[in-house]
């Protein structure tokens, strides 16, 4: 039997990495608020701990076959560095982001809500695209200093830790990820952001993105020698 080519492996791997991300992120704040219907912090707790530890398992699961990104603006980091070849972008980001529609979807029927209910929450303030500036320039920015310190092993956990506390520290419950932008509309639920709140959510991070390359670049100049290890080493042939 014709094994698949490796291409379409690490499409499937992004996909499927993609839609358990978001079923995590969707599916606990929901479970959050029917679990804690009257404590908006514990909700959040929750939520938090909830995908702090999903993303670590799922970049283990399949960051050997795809580096486990699950994230767009990881994948153009990784390109502009020289890790990822074009044709591997071209297939990375439709799938991440058919991966979040799906997860989504999956997350409203798990708890019986209809498959699609656009999100009504506004997230619309410039502190929360200060937020979202932030949390993403410190995403690249940890990721591409633990490839180059030859410490690629760790960022499973690295990752899942600095979501984890950013669900915190920033005012925007760190989205940091232009897929989980577009995935969350879908959802009017704990995780949901409006349409309308997407654009500048998506410019910010995409600010941050560039930002934290730049700072990657002057920190770490020989990081383009090792960027093929982002964000988990590929072991599988």
């Amino acid at each position: 039997m014709r094994q698949p080519t490796i291409v379409v492996r690490q499409a499937l791997a992004e996909f499927l990495g993609s839609a358990g991300l978001v079923t995590v992120v969707i599916g606990s704040g929901i479970a959050a608020q029917r679990l804690s219907p009257d404590d908006t912090g514990l909700q959040l707790l929750e939520n938090a701990l909830a995908t702090g530890a999903g993303l670590v398992a799922l970049i283990l699961a399949f960051g050997p076959v795809s580096w486990g990104h699950f994230n767009p603006v990881i994948t153009l980091a990784d390109r502009f560095f020289g890790g990822l070849p074009n044709r591997s972008v071209a297939v990375y980001l439709p799938a991440q982001l058919v991966g979040g529609v799906v997860g989504a979807l999956l997350a409203n029927l798990m708890f019986g809500l209809p498959a699609v209910t656009i999100s009504g929450k506004d997230r619309s303030a410039s502190g929360l695209w200060l937020s979202e500036a932030l949390a993403t320039f410190g995403l690249v920015l940890l990721v591409f200093a633990l490839v180059r310190a030859g410490r690629a092993a760790l960022a499973p956990f690295a990752v899942g830790a600095y979501i984890t506390a950013a669900y915190w520290w920033s005012s925007s419950t760190s989205f940091a990820n232009p897929m989980i932008d577009v995935a969350r509309t879908l959802s009017d639920t704990f995780a949901g952001i409006a349409p309308s709140s997407v654009p500048m959510f998506l410019l910010a991070q995409l600010v941050g993105g560039a930002a934290g390359v730049g700072a990657v670049a002057v920190l770490y100049p020989t990081v383009r020698a090792v960027a093929e290890d982002v964000v988990v080493p590929k072991e599988i042939p």
